[in-house]
């Protein structure tokens, strides 16, 4: 899972991680939350995802509890993961920024209009 770039869910997961470890429902709601309403995860995914993380060693179990008779695992982000989150979120500022510089050098006519929309 290291030599491809994540995709936006598992990104959002991990970055939701980075602020403590958290189980599926409050991943969720993290993710929705960090997304700024963007990305909303259905649970066949995220636990998709989280299987992948796991399987990949960029986050872990840290404990898990029976909540009203149900199974609560929380997951955590490991050393690997973190460190896979910074690479990552470098890279995306990068290309942010190489397509900030670009759209500058855009002719008026096609630049954006600080309210949004073209010229």
């Amino acid at each position: 899972m290291t030599d491809k770039v994540l995709q936006e869910p598992a990104f959002l997961v991990l970055t939701a991680l980075a602020g403590g470890p958290q189980h599926g429902y409050g991943l969720v709601e993290d993710v929705l939350r960090v997304s700024d309403g963007q990305v909303r995860l259905h649970t066949g995914t995220l636990y998709a995802i989280l299987d992948r993380l796991r399987e990949g060693g960029l986050i872990e179990v840290d404990r898990e509890e029976i909540v009203e008779s149900r199974l609560r695992r929380y997951y955590q982000l490991t050393n690997a993961g973190a460190e896979r989150l910074a690479t990552e979120a470098d890279r995306m500022q990068r290309n942010a920024s190489a397509a900030a510089s670009r759209l500058q050098q855009l002719p008026p006519r096609m630049r954006l209009r600080p309210e949004g929309g073209m010229a």
